[in-house]
Formats: structure tokens, C-alpha cells, sequence
């Protein structure tokens, strides 16, 4: 399948500090990426520069062969990016189906394909954001930016401080969207023994630096390499 999304020795960072340096990996049209590393290794700032919020010093990054270095936010969301960052930013003064439908564009995920792949919305589907618990927020953070269509989904930590029960629940989700190959998935996330299984490629980051890009299966299979790189997070 053609590269959907390409980086090349990519710097970046906020003000004068370099955060990122020389990273390269691809991802395929409908491929799917566990970004990994431990707390401060910079995989946030790799999702917030492939979405142009950081301070881009130097590299390439080709969407379908389209040069983004330099692009605005906001024209990378109408390219096909999506993105839940870690604090969900839905719309607590509207419902959970006014969050969906506010951002909708058209294509294959509309409200009926939303509220199958998450029942518990539907059944919320007039409740405000601020009356859903943590979890279900995480849900409509990820509906609302599946409502995009994007072509590339970029999930920062959905599992973060969620009950064990919302977890497994999410992690089917996921797998589900990872399996279907509709669109392209990076997802960071502490507990690689998780999410290897649901990717099929991985990234390691440390100190900004990539230390493995492979397959997930080969890194699921390295013990010795997870908990050198990534410690009690890989359990």
C-alpha cells in the first residue's frame, strides 16, 4: 500500500528547546502505529507536530506526498488528520450528540456508525459533556474526532486514568479501528503489552530520539528490550 504519511530526520520543539531530533518512520494508507516510550520522551510532541502546534526546526513531513512542515493546523485537519489529545476537549455545555454532529464532515462515520461502534453514547446521546464520567468523555473525544472522517487518527494516552472495565471496553474500540484499515492510526499509550497487539507497526522514543521503529509482533516478542526501554509501563 502507498505511504500515507512520511517523516524524515524531522526537529522540532517549543521556543528555542529541540524536543524531537531526526525522526523518520512511514505509515501506510490504513496502518496503525504504537508510539511508545516513557513519560518525557516526547511522543506528545510528535503527535502535536504532525498536527503543526509546535515549533517545526528542520526535516520533512509528506502527507500523500504534500509537503506539511510549514502548513497551519487547522489545514491538516481539513487534510484528513483527527486528534484526541490527552485532555479530550469536548464541548461540556453541549450534548453528547450536539458534540458529535457540531464537527461532522461528510463521509463513511456518521451518527448511526458512531452509535454502533459505541452503544453507551447513544444511550447518553442527550446528556451534557460535563454529566459523563471520565471514560464516557473519552468516547466522545473519540467519536467526535471520528465524525472529522479523518484519514489519519492521532490518540494521545485514551486509557489514562480510566477504570479497568472502560479500558477493555476501549481497547475493543480500538482494535476494531486498527483492524479495518478504514484509515491510518497512531496511538501513544504506557502499556505497550496492550496496544502491540493491536498495531501492526511500533515506535520507541527516547529522549526525543527513535530507538526502535519495526513491527509491533517483534517488539511484543522482546521482554528484554521492553523493560530496557519502557520499564513497568510494559507490563
Amino acid at each position: 500500500m502507498p505511504d500515507l504519511l512520511t517523516l524524515e530526520s524531522v526537529c522540532a520543539g517549543y521556543g528555542d528547546a529541540i524536543v524531537l531530533e531526526d525522526i523518520s518512520f512511514s505509515l501506510v494508507e490504513g496502518g496503525s502505529l504504537a508510539l511508545l516510550g516513557r513519560n518525557g520522551m516526547g511522543k506528545t510532541t510528535l503527535l502535536s507536530t504532525l498536527m503543526g502546534v509546535t515549533r517545526f526546526k528542520s526535516g520533512q513531513i509528506r502527507y500523500r506526498g504534500q509537503d506539511l512542515a510549514i502548513a497551519p493546523a487547522h489545514q491538516r485537519a481539513r487534510l484528513g488528520f483527527g486528534w484526541v489529545p490527552q485532555e479530550r476537549d469536548i464541548f461540556p455545555s453541549l450534548t453528547v450528540e450536539e458534540n458529535l454532529t457540531v464537527v461532522a464532515r461528510p463521509g463513511a462515520w456518521n451518527l448511526k456508525r458512531i452509535y454502533q461502534l459505541f452503544p453507551r453514547l447513544e444511550e447518553r446521546r442527550a446528556n451534557m459533556g460535563n454529566q459523563l464520567s471520565g471514560g464516557e468523555q473519552q468516547m466522545l473525544a473519540m467519536a467526535r474526532a471520528l465524525m472529522l472522517n479523518p484519514q489519519a487518527l492521532l490518540l494521545d494516552e485514551p486509557l489514562e486514568g480510566l477504570a479497568p472495565l472502560i479500558v477493555q471496553e476501549l481497547l475493543r474500540i480500538i482494535g476494531q479501528m486498527t483492524a479495518s484499515g478504514d484509515m491510518a492510526v497512531i496511538l501513544v499509550e504506557q502499556h505497550a503489552r496492550q496496544i502491540l497487539p493491536l498495531t501492526r507497526q511500533a515506535l520507541v522514543l527516547e529522549r526525543g530520539r527513535v530507538v526502535f521503529s519495526g513491527d509491533s509482533e517483534v517488539l511484543r516478542n522482546n521482554p528484554a528490550q521492553l523493560e530496557k526501554w519502557l520499564g513497568v509501563g510494559a507490563h
